[in-house]
């Protein structure tokens, strides 16, 4: 998060991960606002409308600042110091930061990239023990935006249960698969914890409306957590979150316009030095391979000389990667390609 908050930004910025900014002045109804509400446990309105939209009962709604405050919450109130908790490889840096500040022993399993990054239950059966508490999962995954089906979640499913653990899974990304949108996973079973929130998908980052889905007991439990981390979350924030919610379709597919217009521009750049698929079929990132190449060099010269910018695969304990994000401006999307493919190729601007 340093990195992305200190050193992403260029003029052709690919180094995204969500969608752009969506403008309060296009937003069709806008609440009167106010700076005080009835937000003790969740403000009713919008515990209603993430409710609606997940399909599930308020009551095991809990809702919190983004969806990486939902991961540090979920995690907090399911894990202990010392307790096993297996997480994906690769995965999002914060999903491991969170998890180790919280005093658990991480394992990994594997997602390989010879299996196109799928999630494999063998993987999980041969690292899980009984001393397992939470498997930690993302779907899209993140940073390759492959979508698991609900058939191998709940395979992972079962293998938690049969240790008495718990799945996490990260969703932030799912919504942007634009046809046949999955269902959340936590309709799966009653070992499944899911956080999202409306920022990757939707461009409303700054609204901070994130959630977790658990069970009522658990639910309960998260919120008295919070209780030491935010207590009171912003009411304006709140109010123009519900108004959000009433018009999410109409938000989704302003920012799915470009999203696909990138992924095609993507799939035809003709990136020929990058291994493996030109893109992802979902999603609002891509993670490309440089074989035999220092990525962190190369993206530092993309940087410097070309003035772009890509994630560097490291963060995502692929040093040989990199990640480019899709759905913010296509102009500049198709420049920023054309300027890696300069720079893969040696040429410098103007050649």
């Amino acid at each position: 998060m340093h990195w992305a908050k200190t050193q992403s930004r260029a003029r052709y910025n690919l180094a995204t991960s969500g969608v752009g900014s969506f403008p309060l002045a296009e937003l069709p109804s806008q609440p009167a606002l106010e700076i005080n509400g009835d937000s003790t446990y969740g403000y009713a309105p919008l515990q209603q409308a993430i409710a609606r939209k997940c399909g599930v009962d308020p009551e095991c709604v809990v809702a919190a600042a983004g969806t990486s405050m939902a991961n540090h919450l979920a995690m907090a109130a399911l894990v202990d110091p010392g307790d096993e908790v297996l997480i994906e490889h690769p995965a999002y840096e914060l999903l491991v930061s969170a998890a180790l500040f919280l005093g658990a022993e991480v394992k990994r399993f594997a997602r390989a990239e010879e299996n196109g990054f799928a999630l494999d239950p063998a993987e999980i059966r041969r690292a899980l023990t009984p001393k397992t508490k939470l498997i930690v999962v993302t779907n899209l995954h993140n940073p390759t935006s492959v979508l698991t089906p609900d058939a191998v979640l709940r395979e992972i499913g079962d293998l938690a249960r049969s240790v008495g653990a718990h799945v996490l899974v990260d969703e932030v990304y799912l919504d942007a698969v634009y046809e046949n949108t999955p269902r959340t996973s936590y309709h799966l079973g009653p070992e499944f914890i899911v956080t999202s929130s409306l920022t990757k998908v939707y461009g409303l980052s700054g609204l901070r409306c994130g959630w977790i889905l658990a069970q009522p007991d658990l639910a309960r439990a998260m919120w008295r957590l919070n209780d030491l981390f935010g207590s009171i979350p912003a009411h304006s924030a709140e109010l123009l979150s519900v108004a959000a919610f009433e018009h999410l379709d109409f938000i989704r597919a302003r920012a799915r316009k470009v999203v696909e217009a990138d992924r095609a521009l993507l799939s035809g750049a003709g990136l020929q030095a990058c291994a493996g698929p030109p893109g992802p079929a979902w999603g609002t990132t891509a993670f490309l391979r440089l074989p035999n190449v220092d990525v962190d060099a190369f993206l530092t010269r993309l940087r410097t000389d070309y003035e772009t910018t890509a994630v560097p695969g490291r963060f995502f304990e692929m040093p040989d990667h990199f990640r480019i994000g899709m759905g913010v401006n296509t102009e500049m999307f198709r420049e920023g390609l054309r300027r890696i493919g300069l720079a893969l190729g040696g040429q410098r601007l103007g050649e």
